[in-house]
Formats: structure tokens, sequence, C-alpha cells
């Protein structure tokens, strides 16, 4: 079996080359991995890492846009690319940790289920630094429970890991930005597809650090629930 790790990038020089060692040293029995790098056009020498990332690891692919697009976008493109029987999407920064894929993928390895999440909410909650992103996070989250009536803890999680099968099911995905988070969770969720969560643990870091995503982002997401929920 084969994990492709989907790995969406934008001015992720101080962080990249940390996090995908961490990904390189996560070890899951009798499971190859692949590495999916998309640079969305980062301003910074996120390109240069890259570079020197594949030179020392044979499992890493990359490809660049020529412009900003947005974490969505950067997925969209990746997923052209995979091989792996089970996908799962990796920040660029280390807010989460690659050792939790061994556990996540467990469930989907034994055909327990198709769609795995990682958990903020049910593990370590005081790595949220902020608490409008948190109670954000949590309401988002409700109102996906209430609109498709799926019991759910972490809507909004990194850590969406699923089978080629869902994956395949779900798209084309339209969603660019940080939207594509509620279009994901829709999408399997409007297919008879089960969500289980585990804990996982999370740093989340400052803006000041390189977070990107902002309240607007939150607006966006609640349109994007209603959207597919009604009308898709």
């Amino acid at each position: 079996m084969e994990l492709s790790i989907i790995m969406p990038v934008y001015n992720e020089e101080r962080t990249l080359e940390k996090i995908v060692s961490r990904v390189q040293k996560a070890k899951i029995s009798k499971v190859k991995k692949e590495i999916v790098i998309v640079n969305d056009a980062s301003k910074d020498n996120t390109e240069k890492v890259i570079k020197q990332l594949k030179k020392r690891y044979k499992n890493i692919k990359s490809f660049s846009h020529a412009k900003n697009k947005g974490k969505g976008a950067a997925i969209q493109t990746a997923l052209k690319h995979i091989s792996g029987g089970i996908i799962v999407i990796q920040d660029g920064d280390t807010e989460y940790n690659p050792e939790d894929f061994k556990r996540l993928i467990q469930p989907i390895l034994d055909n327990q289920v198709k769609v795995v999440y990682g958990s903020r909410m049910l593990g370590n909650r005081t790595g949220f630094v902020f608490y409008s992103y948190y109670f954000g996070n949590k309401f988002l989250t409700l109102l996906t429970r209430i609109l498709y009536q799926q019991k759910i803890t972490d809507m909004e999680t990194c850590y969406k890991m699923m089978s080629r099968e869902v994956i395949d099911k779900i798209q084309p995905l339209e969603s660019n930005r940080f939207d594509i988070e509620p279009e994901i969770t829709a999408k399997i969720i409007k297919n008879g597809y089960k969500i289980l969560e585990i804990p996982i643990n999370y740093n989340c870091r400052s803006f000041e650090q390189g977070k990107k995503i902002r309240w607007q982002d939150g607006i966006i997401a609640i349109y994007k629930l209603f959207k597919y929920r009604f009308f898709n």
C-alpha cells in the first residue's frame, strides 16, 4: 500500500525542510510514502528548499503554480499526480505531527472505514493559540453537524485521510482557497461515507510565524456549507 501525502506550500522556507523530515521519519508498517508538494507561487526561497529536498529524497514529486491560487487549488493540482491508494493532506508548517499518520491510517487498512479525520478537539486543545480561531472552528463544526447530520468535532482539520475511492468519488473539487475544507467534508458526507475521528496533538503557530487563515475564510466556509448542502 502507498500513502500519498499532499503538501500545499506557500512561503514555507522556514519550516518545509523540518516537516518533510518528520514525514519521512514517520514509520508506517507495510506502507510506502510519496510526498506531492505543490508550491503555490511562493515569494521566498521555498522553491529552492524543494529542489534541495528532491535531491535528498527520491519519493518527492513537486509542482509549481505561476501565480498564487490558494490551498484548495494546490490540492487540486496535487490530486492529478498522486499514485497512492490512500491520501492525506499535510500543511507545510509544523502545526501537525506526522507521527499521527500511523494511527489515522490503521482503520482504513483494516477496512473499518474509508475516511479518518485527525481531530484537534479530541486531542491537545491547548495547541490553539487564538480563542477566536478555536471557537470559530467549533461553530463551523457545529454547523456541519446540523446541516449534514453526522457527528464530527473538527471539520477544519488539515489531517483528512481517505482512500482513493473516496477522493475519486468527491471530485471534481472547485474551491481554490481554505474553503476546500468544508467542500471536502460536505462531499464526503453527501456521498454516504462515515468520518471516523481520532485524537491528534496540535501546536498552532502565530500569524507572525506564517499562519495565513483569516476571519473572512470563516464567512466563506459558512457559505460553502450551505451551498453544498442545498444547491449541489
